[in-house]
């Protein structure tokens, strides 16, 4: 059995107690994709495409921030099980910010994608319930 499939850009675990990366939790950054891998015996992957995320935030919460850490929030576009992504108490948060927009920014490039292609009609054929505008008549 093949260990990876992916050359990685970034990888990290999800740190605790006095920002030990003693966790089960480990994140990983490809060139397209971001990859989150939980548990120790039962192992579950969720994975989402780079070029979806349609907004960033990183708290710096003062119990992490006390050993360096920090959490970076993504929004997801069209990722039906978790459409919010938390990268919890990760070291180095503003540089993998950096290595994020960069991917985000390449393969939107790629897929010649810019984010308020992302907006607009669902699946469905209905209006996206995030325009907040009028129409003009």
């Amino acid at each position: 059995m093949k260990k990876d499939l992916f050359e990685y850009i970034w990888t990290d675990k999800k740190r605790t107690l006095f920002g030990l990366p003693l966790s089960f939790t480990r994140y990983f950054i490809t060139e397209t994709k971001f990859i989150t891998r939980k548990g120790f015996l039962n192992v579950e992957e969720d994975e989402f495409e780079l070029y979806k995320v349609t907004d960033k935030k990183l708290s710096l919460p003062l119990g992490q921030r006390m050993f360096g850490c920090a959490t970076i929030t993504l929004h997801v576009r069209n990722d039906t099980d978790t459409p919010v992504k938390e990268i919890k108490s990760i070291k180095n948060a503003r540089d993998v910010l950096s290595i994020l927009d960069k991917q985000i920014d390449m393969n939107r490039d790629k897929y010649n994608i810019r984010g308020r292609d992302m907006y607009g009609h669902d699946n469905h054929g209905e209006f996206d319930q995030h325009f907040d505008g009028e129409f003009d008549t």
